[in-house]
């Protein structure tokens, strides 16, 4: 048995657990009128809703005592002091930084001189660019930008610029492209002029074979039409730790915008990470983007955990996955323009708390990241929301609404009312009597997430919020969720097989099932 399972607030909420299972949503609801008040959190421009969960005052005191006996307080002040929290790779982690104010941070580190350059490098960028200064091989302006990465160096961006499409600014047409199938690549430049197409590489260690192998397609795509000039290199720019490795590739070293080691991949959208999103609505909106995440730094930095946002979200979370056996949980945005965000999040969480070993090294006895998963709302209605309230699964819930869009308020008013409506009738169903086929059981939690408005300040609050849900989460499981070793494997595998299996080599070694189907592809060539 861990540490975690046999300490005194674990047992004293497994207790709870058993107490509160033996009353309904709705009776929660009838004992205090002002529950939809105490359990719901402002901050900045988002406010969170959770009194549809199965909790009560003292569930909720005894999850702020198992983040306090976890030192969580302790663990946030070291992740903004800049200790090196990444244990398995001796790493600082501060991407919080990339959105600070402040002249000097962390205090014996100082990286913020190295930030404000990026940033004023990412400024004049943006700014040729829509100006039509950037210019292609024979002299023709930028129209269509391809943005090539993956993982955090495309879900980010991808979300982002989706997100706030409504502060567009004119320019070029911004595409995306990970996929190291090569139909991703064409379908995009099957529409694209080479001359006035512009392509940006993120890759952290610009070793990404994926990335890699897409920007040798895009290169040879402008070969093929413009010659296999010098000028090709007026076509890419690139954002990378690995300086060197780009301008092998032929970016020229003046568009080659830095990355550090204390930033993960995928906490990198507010580095030159997020360029597409500041090309798409401009430096000004991006900075806006940064400050709305600087408001949820503080927060997180500064209020009670009984009070603090993405605290709260993550002892839910530990609540469901740990007492309730909740193995998934839902996110559904009701705004067409956040439909990237679920897979934003899937990263995000399932990277970071995807562990089954602690950060001292033991093997965990409990649960630790939940599958998550969802799309945008109405549609999802029509897809699974019949499992959600009828089904045999428990899975939590989180609505995400926004009170203004810049859309006509009737519009507005219909998707705010259908995720009112699904919330309600998760949490207290449909008796349906004598019907038992329309009987909807009801005490099924969820979270109501309301935005103001989706303005850049809202975004970046946002995804802070669940950048600090998630190191939360982790601090609580003793884990670190700032590695991830089990993609590294992964890639480790695929360089091993890739050539063996395109030249022929020697299978010995590997497992039968892999020979097998070794053989079978071979067989098709």
């Amino acid at each position: 048995m861990s540490k975690l399972t046999l300490s005194p607030a674990w047992k004293a909420l497994a207790a709870h657990r058993k107490r509160i299972a033996a009353t309904s949503l709705a009776e929660l609801f009838a004992a205090d009128p002002s529950r939809a008040e105490r359990f719901s959190i402002e901050a900045g421009e988002l406010m969170l809703d959770y009194s549809k969960h199965w909790v009560d005052a003292e569930a909720m005191r005894l999850l702020a005592g198992l983040a306090a006996q976890a030192q969580l307080p302790a663990w946030i002040a070291r992740m903004f002091a800049g200790d090196p929290i990444n244990s398995t790779e001796a790493r600082a982690v501060l991407h919080v930084a990339l959105r600070s104010e402040d002249t000097t941070f962390p205090e014996g580190r100082d990286v913020m001189p190295a930030v404000r350059g990026a940033r004023e490098r990412m400024r004049r960028f943006v700014d040729e660019v829509q100006r039509g200064v950037v210019k292609g091989a024979d002299g023709r302006t930028i129209t269509d930008i391809v943005n090539i990465g993956i993982g955090g160096s495309d879900l980010g961006p991808r979300m982002l610029v989706r997100a706030m499409r409504k502060f567009r600014r004119d320019g070029p047409r911004l595409h995306f492209v990970s996929n190291m199938d090569p139909a991703d690549l064409e379908a995009v430049l099957a529409g694209l002029t080479p001359g006035t197409t512009f392509f940006i590489l993120a890759s952290k260690t610009f070793t990404t074979a994926e990335t890699l192998a897409n920007a040798a397609r895009a290169r040879a795509w402008l070969a093929s039409a413009l010659g296999k000039t010098t000028g090709l290199s007026r076509h890419f720019a690139a954002v990378t730790a690995n300086t060197a490795g780009a301008v092998a590739l032929g970016v020229p070293p003046e568009r080659v915008l830095p990355m550090w080691d204390w930033i993960g991949g995928r906490y990198s959208v507010w580095s030159a990470v997020g360029l597409p999103v500041a090309l798409t609505a401009g430096m000004n909106a991006f900075e806006e983007l940064l400050e709305g995440a600087r408001a949820m730094d503080a927060h997180f930095r500064n209020e009670p955990l009984e009070r603090n946002m993405p605290v709260v979200l993550a002892l839910l979370e530990i609540w469901y996955v740990n007492f309730f056996g909740a193995q998934t949980r839902a996110v559904i945005p009701y705004s067409e323009d956040l439909r990237d965000l679920p897979a934003y999040l899937q990263q995000l969480e399932m990277e970071s708390n995807g562990k089954r070993v602690d950060r001292d090294g033991n093997e965990v006895d409990y649960a630790t990241a939940p599958v998550v998963w969802g799309a945008s709302g109405t549609p999802s209605q029509h897809s699974f929301h019949q499992l959600l309230h009828q089904g045999t699964h428990f899975i939590p819930v989180d609505f995400i609404v926004i009170g203004r869009n810049g859309g006509s308020s009737t519009e507005q008013g219909a998707l705010a009312a259908n995720a009112l409506a699904q919330g309600a009738a998760l949490a207290f169903g449909n008796p349906a009597p004598g019907a038992p086929h329309k009987a909807l059981p009801g005490n099924r939690p969820s979270s109501t997430l309301l935005l103001e408005r989706l303005s850049p300040r809202a975004l970046g609050a946002l995804v802070a919020l669940h950048e600090h849900k998630v190191f939360a989460e982790g601090v609580i499981w003793n884990l670190n969720s700032f590695d991830q070793w089990g993609v590294e494997h992964g890639k480790n595998l695929a360089r091993m097989l890739l050539p063996r299996l395109l030249e022929g080599g020697d299978t010995a070694g590997l497992d039968a099932s892999t020979r097998g189907l070794f053989a079978r592809l071979r067989k098709r060539d």
